[in-house]
């Protein structure tokens, strides 16, 4: 086991944030960032200096939404292929130190279960520090009572779905459900998709012998999204309540949300780094399988409204959806626009892409990277300012960068156990060194070097509204 060192001290880097620049030197204590200025002297014994000279040193990444853990009812072809800790090493390798999980309760389990069973097994696994989502599924009054009750233990969010038959049988529900969260300052994050609109349109498809994952986007149409964004939005209308919409993919749904903040509507958006880079026509190739995400990638469009979005100011994050599955699971000849393997894994690689294709391409600043990857996404869940920012007494989460190095992507250099990357081959631009979690350097030279185990769940504090 490797404990956190009684003194570390970083030197001659240039510290970065959402707000400003400098050169200074970090001295962490324990857990935490305990001076920042020119020069410090060394005054522990046990001090061990890192000397940072042409390196940036940003807030450790946080990802609010990722997959891994699912109920022991799902079939075993569709597990995710990684747990707490081989997704706390993928995210630690690619600059996040702290990572949100979306929790399904196991059958007839309720929310207050679901983090318990949860939180033991983090405690046991993780490396990097989590946060839980519990989701909402077969709703009834008394889950409903259990909502105060996660915010009493120190977790501030619910994760609920639209795009179920539940969600549409017992919308007064679910209404009362995002009701009650908001009471109690809590943030309801939502998935957008109609499910009427799929169920019809998968059925005509098939009817028209269309049902090959090659027509996987006309499947889940735009129409779906905006449906169900606008029924969010009527929902915050309603009950005044914050929600944080998942996954936005398209540039009507953008709208919609934009509508609503202009509105000064609490509806806050996360983007995706797929939907950022690839289109609809990844379906088309031979091993297209591999690309499905819910939503489904869009047209060229949508993508240059997402990247407008994200400069305004209306799309608040950036997460990954990590949903990791095998090649073998993804490439299925079974599956169908309705039997479905979705996601993939973009723990390792989603900052350093975000970095290459984003910042070194002007498209956003260094600045902008930091507030969509770390401080908004710690203001909103409540971790604000103990992480998503470098400052006195908060938590050294901090990543030392190589901006310059170029790098390229390698199914063999993945932590994540699904085993390779649909971006294998590519080449990007900008690649953390060393990756700190809580004073704990955790991640050095290619290699992680801490044990599972030393990973948190953090207490999180009310959600900060951005609109």
């Amino acid at each position: 086991m490797v404990h956190p060192l009684t003194e570390l001290i970083i030197r001659n880097g240039l510290i970065v944030t959402n707000t400003e620049s400098y050169n200074a030197d970090i001295r962490i204590v324990g857990e935490k960032i305990k001076e920042i200025g020119p020069q410090l002297i060394k005054s522990a014994k046990s001090s061990r200096e890192v000397d940072a000279k042409g390196l940036t040193i940003l807030p450790g990444g946080i990802d609010p939404h990722v997959h891994l853990s699912l109920p022991d009812y799902v079939p075993a072809e569709h597990q995710w292929a990684d747990n707490f800790e081989s997704g706390s090493k993928a995210a630690l390798a690619g600059g996040i130190t702290t990572l949100g999980c979306i929790s399904v309760p196991d059958r007839g389990e309720t929310p207050l279960g679901t983090l318990e069973r949860e939180t033991q097994t983090i405690q046991q696994q993780a490396i990097a520090d989590f946060m839980i989502h519990p989701v909402i599924f077969s709703i009834t009054e008394d889950i409903i009572k259990e909502i105060p009750l996660l915010r009493e233990k120190g977790c501030n969010t619910i994760k609920i779905f639209m795009v179920t038959d539940d969600f549409d049988t017992n919308f007064p529900l679910y209404e009362k459900a995002i009701r009650t969260a908001n009471k109690h300052e809590m943030l309801t994050m939502i998935h957008c998709e109609d499910n009427t609109i799929i169920k019809n349109t998968c059925q005509e498809l098939i009817a028209a012998g269309k049902g090959s994952l090659r027509n996987y986007a006309e499947s889940r149409p735009v129409s779906s999204e905006v449906l169900a964004t606008e029924k969010a939005v009527a929902i915050v209308e309603s009950t005044g309540a914050a929600i944080y919409v998942v996954h936005l993919s398209s540039e009507e749904a953008l709208k919609v949300c934009q509508k609503a903040q202009a509105r000064h509507l609490p509806v806050h958006v996360e983007g995706r780094p797929i939907f950022l880079y690839l289109t609809k026509k990844e379906y088309l190739k031979t091993d297209g399988a591999l690309y499905v995400v819910q939503p489904p990638l869009r047209e060229k469009s949508d993508i240059d409204a997402l990247w407008m979005g994200i400069n305004e100011g209306s799309i608040h994050t950036v997460a990954t959806d990590h949903a990791p599955h095998t090649r073998e699971q993804k490439l299925n000849p079974n599956l169908s626009i309705n039997n479905l393997v979705p996601g993939i894994n973009e723990l390792q690689v989603m900052l350093p892409i975000l970095h290459s294709k984003g910042v070194l391409t002007n498209k956003i600043t260094i600045e902008k990277f930091i507030e969509l990857t770390s401080t908004n996404v710690a203001k909103l869940f409540g971790l604000y300012p103990r992480k998503g920012v470098i400052q006195i007494g908060s938590d050294a989460d901090l990543v030392l960068w190589d901006l310059e190095e170029e790098r390229i992507v390698k199914n063999t250099d993945m932590f994540s156990q699904a085993g390779f990357s649909i971006y294998a081959g590519e080449s990007f631009t900008g690649w953390p060194q060393m990756t700190i979690r809580r004073g704990q350097i955790v991640y050095e030279n290619g290699k992680i070097i801490a044990e599972p185990g030393a990973g948190q769940i953090i207490p999180r504090k009310k959600s900060l509204r951005l609109i």
